[in-house]
């Protein structure tokens, strides 16, 4: 299986779940798909992958400093903290990609809504036929 093409790839901090709410260095890979999330920065072993369809946002964007801080929020609520070096522009990155991908999702659903009802359409004048 191939890998998907990557948009940007670098480093981002991801504060941890723990306790100590450690920041914690990710060799990243952002992909039209989602972000790929390695511990290791040679992206040896697997990554945790945060998809797009799992996404609702980025949000709380706030500059510290040589510092941005940013949220990406989970269909479930789920907040997820990460920074980066402000002239690496992850957040516009991902926010970029994030829309671009919400948008296709729209575009699909609306052509599978249309050709659902085409089809009840056809189906429906072919039972008043002769």
């Amino acid at each position: 299986m191939a890998s998907p093409v990557a948009i940007k790839e670098g480093d981002l901090e991801k504060r941890s779940d723990s306790f100590l709410q450690l920041w914690k260095k990710r060799r990243c890979v952002l992909t039209a798909d989602g972000l790929h999330l390695y511990t290791d920065s040679r992206k040896k072993g697997k990554a945790k992958i945060l998809r797009f369809d799992s996404l609702a946002k980025l949000e709380c964007v706030e500059r510290k400093g040589e510092r941005v801080y940013f949220t990406l929020v989970t269909m479930e609520g789920q907040e997820i903290d990460f920074r980066c070096r402000e002239r690496s522009r992850w957040n516009a990155e991902i926010t970029l990609a994030l829309v671009g991908f919400q948008n296709r999702k729209a575009v699909q659903e609306l052509r599978a809504r249309k050709e659902h009802q085409a089809r009840e359409s056809g189906e429906r004048l072919r039972s008043w036929g002769p």
